[in-house]
């Protein structure tokens, strides 16, 4: 995300990055830890931080050859949802098929100019291991213990999506596209934003609280949520982006400390806080961050490189590094996402602080963008992406990558084949949207081919809510594409268990 603290486009040949997260391309692609100051509008910025000492570079990782067939890993991860499910786990093709053997149609075919970007891609199949999941209700759990099983076909998650969708008036279901700010001093008033049928919440600020404090106020959300099961997101990334720093937290290195870890280490560290951010109640971290900060610019690059918060500064270091962090959350029932797409690592300047952040140089087939290609092709997670509000004139000079359907669409659904969660930087308080009004931030944001609309400060949404829904009503081509994104993200709901 753009923010000193919180979270967070061309032809495309056949192929692409399905639900399970996997990257294609079939063919040649053209082309010290001191606390900042709390701010009313970022609560922690980066220009009343202390600049903590630099550690040395992380060694080279050496290069792939120059073509190579990747098969999708076929292990998903387990799932938080609203009642105890059983560890399993999800392989392609049918029961018996061999984990290790790739589905057909699904190898990945990589080379032409993204090679450089993407030049450690290797194939690494891991087991996920098996998280307690978090109860809706005790009584809940314990009858659907007590049932007796049903001779039926079990109902696909897509049964389950059109069953939700067909029970929703259209402001329902555009609320669902919203993640609302709650701010950790004042938790009471999340109970205001999950009574207008949000989406999700997103916990920001900072907090000693034990998780078990946590565990209760998310579980009394749940079970307060009149439709699906919220979206419960924070940020935990490092250093000194740490949200939740009590009982039952660890207390996390910087990215580029953790980007130094072997991968089995920094996947065992994803573990473990993915299990720390379940048993608060949390099933989305808005982590890692996969822009590339250039080795020498760090102290120029305001909202990454000053603050440690990029894992490397090639695109292959964060590619291997992002996707051993993401595999290993989402392992553990929590959804990680990578930010902030096409990549903030040659900004100089802050959105949450600054009205124009524009990266001059980066282009479809920068390394910035290789590196979101590279762990999205070998991660075995399905994370959200969250989108920069910076402006990249080589792929849209007139929009910011938010509402841009050149970078959305053109560049990220299309060319890489993601078509997973996209979620917005913060639409609400941060300075590079200000001049937009916040109505038109949610339809353009969508319109460009996002799915959820963070903002950290709740009061807005309503009135984010009506634009959007109004223009649906007015508008059947963007009632369609409010579909679309509802569609999304109930999907990844029906994944991760909350549409149960």
């Amino acid at each position: 995300m753009s923010f000193t603290a919180r979270s967070c486009a061309a032809d495309m040949a056949p192929g692409g990055l399905g639900r399970a997260g996997r990257f294609s391309f079939c063919g040649t692609a053209p082309a010290s830890d001191r606390a900042r100051s709390l701010n009313p509008r970022s609560w922690l910025t980066n220009s009343s931080m202390d600049r903590p000492t630099r550690p040395p570079c992380a060694a080279e990782r050496s290069p792939l050859s120059p073509s190579v067939m990747l098969p999708p890993s076929s292990v998903a991860a387990p799932t938080l949802g609203r009642a105890t499910h059983a560890c399993h786990r999800r392989t392609p093709g049918t029961s018996g098929a061999d984990p290790l053997r790739p589905a057909p149609g699904r190898a990945v075919h990589i080379r032409g100019p993204l090679l450089p970007a993407l030049a450690s891609l290797t194939l690494a199949v891991t087991l996920a291991g098996c998280g307690s999941t978090q109860t809706r209700t005790a009584s809940a759990t314990a009858s659907a213990a007590s049932e007796p099983s049903s001779p039926q076909a079990t109902p696909t998650s897509g049964d389950r999506v059109d069953a939700a969708l067909r029970g929703m008036a259209l402001r329902e279901r555009v609320a669902q596209l919203f993640v609302a700010g709650v701010p950790l001093e004042d938790l009471d008033s999340g109970d205001a934003v999950v009574r207008e049928g949000v989406g999700g919440v997103f916990l920001h600020g900072r907090t000693t609280a034990p998780a078990d404090e946590l565990a209760a106020r998310t579980t009394a959300w749940q079970e307060a949520a009149s439709g699906p099961g919220l979206w419960v997101a924070a940020d935990q990334e490092g250093g000194l982006v740490q949200t939740f720093k009590g009982p039952g937290f660890e207390r996390l290195p910087t990215a580029v400390e953790q980007g130094r870890l072997p991968d089995p280490a920094l996947r065992a560290l994803g573990e473990r806080l993915g299990e720390q951010l379940h048993a608060a109640g949390l099933n989305v971290n808005l982590a890692p961050v996969a822009d590339v900060v250039p080795a020498g610019t760090e102290s120029g690059n305001e909202p990454i490189g000053s603050v440690d918060r990029q894992y490397g500064s090639t695109g292959t270091d964060v590619a291997d590094a992002v996707t051993s962090l993401a595999d290993g959350l989402a392992s553990r029932g929590v959804v990680p996402t990578l930010k902030h797409f096409p990549g903030l690592g040659r900004v100089q300047a802050n959105t949450d602080t600054s009205t124009t952040v524009v990266d001059p140089v980066t282009g479809p087939e920068d390394e910035q963008v290789g590196a979101f290609a590279g762990a999205l092709g070998r991660s075995s997670a399905e994370p959200f992406v969250m989108m920069s509000s910076a402006v990249y004139p080589q792929l849209d000079p007139a929009n910011q990558a938010a509402f841009s359907r050149p970078v959305v669409t053109g560049l990220l659904r299309e060319r890489l084949g993601f078509d997973g969660v996209v979620i917005s930087d913060d639409l609400a308080n941060a300075d590079a949207v200000e001049d937009v009004p916040p109505g038109e931030r949610a339809v353009r944001f969508l319109e460009a081919g996002g799915t959820l609309v963070l903002t950290v400060d709740g009061e807005p949404v309503p009135e984010m809510i009506d634009a959007v829904a109004t223009r649906a009503e007015q508008d059947p081509a963007f009632a369609g594409v409010v579909d679309d994104a509802v569609r999304t993200t109930l999907t990844a709901k029906a994944e991760a268990g909350l549409l149960d």
